[in-house]
């Protein structure tokens, strides 16, 4: 099957989800640490229950790493994570189904390989990661993304901050089933005003620095649209919803009386709404879990797609 973009061409095969089925599984509640979290296990013990009762993935074939776990093979560290990233892909063939569930936390670091149209690169953060460190975008999508065959489904969860492209995947869609193109005209428009309202201080300084940056953004952004489409596309067909945008926080809220990630609860968000309604195709699920959250929330769930897509299809995983 073909698909393409303004940018290229690119080859990719659906999934019909008809072989195998593994899922990933990663809570962290950073128990006892400054930053701890509240509901990030009850997240992937709730994702695990429900992907076992709505579709059909065996308990000896997934993986959950939650930080209160008692085995140390089961606590989310760095090593364990990269490993269970390694086995959910490993021997992976068309028509299989993977699910990758990431709720802890997110963040952002400098973009080295220029990929990166804001100039950052999206992380999440082990257990560990004060002495391990965070584990960065373009490496899951190495391991991920970069190494299913044609015809292989990746459903990715991320329930975090900055999580937008988590996955470093480049292919947004509106809630009209659209691809996002940058707003150059729109981040323009802002500069200028903020140039105009320098000038209007006597800043001449301002006016330069506001200007000055447009250009140098304007020019990056194309630069890294060019670098991310040629090396983030792919023949499998990996998909991913994520908590916020690159540049928005992702809820830990309490719902029910119980601590949980907004984006994950089971009811009433992500697995609500396939719960309530699971005909439901890529784009009605994303209005649907953006209609969830709109009223007690600011963040704005994302999906993408490592190939363009037709969001009018039925989700399956």
């Amino acid at each position: 099957m073909q698909g393409s973009n303004q940018m290229q061409q690119s080859y990719f095969q659906y999934s019909q989800c008809s072989g195998k089925k593994k899922a990933l599984c990663i809570g962290i509640n950073y128990i006892g640490q400054k930053e701890e979290l509240r509901g990030c296990i009850n997240d992937a013990n709730n994702m695990k229950r429900f992907l076992g009762t709505q579709f059909g993935y065996k308990e000896e074939d997934m993986v959950i790493l939650t930080d209160d776990a008692r085995d140390p093979r089961q606590v989310p560290t760095q090593q364990n994570i990269l490993r269970a990233m390694e086995w959910l892909v490993r021997d992976a063939r068309p028509n299989d189904s993977l699910f990758f569930h990431y709720s802890g936390h997110g963040g952002q670091t400098e973009d080295l390989d220029g990929d990166e149209e804001d100039g950052y690169d999206e992380v999440i953060y082990p257990v560990d990661f004060k002495v391990k460190g965070h584990i960065v975008d373009d490496l899951m999508h190495d391991i991920m993304v970069k190494r299913l065959p044609a015809g292989c489904r990746l459903t990715a969860i991320f329930d975090s901050c900055h999580s937008g492209s988590a996955l470093g995947m480049d292919g947004f869609y509106s809630t009209e089933g659209k691809i996002k193109e940058p707003n150059l005209a729109a981040e323009a428009g802002q500069s200028f005003m903020s140039a105009a309202t320098s000038y209007a201080r006597g800043d001449m300084g301002g006016v330069f620095s506001s200007v000055t940056g447009f250009i140098k953004t304007a020019s990056h952004g194309r630069k890294a649209e060019v670098i991310s489409k040629t090396t983030k596309t792919s023949p499998a067909d990996c998909i991913s919803w994520s908590g916020c945008k690159d540049s928005q926080t992702s809820a830990d809220t309490e719902e029910a009386g119980k601590a949980t990630g907004a984006m994950s609860y089971v009811p009433p968000h992500l697995t609500f709404s396939l719960g309530e309604n699971p005909q439901q195709s890529y784009q009605q699920l994303l209005n649907s879990i953006r209609d969830n959250l709109r009223a007690k929330y600011s963040q704005k769930p994302q999906l993408s797609s490592s190939h363009p897509m037709d969001t009018n299809l039925l989700f399956i995983a």
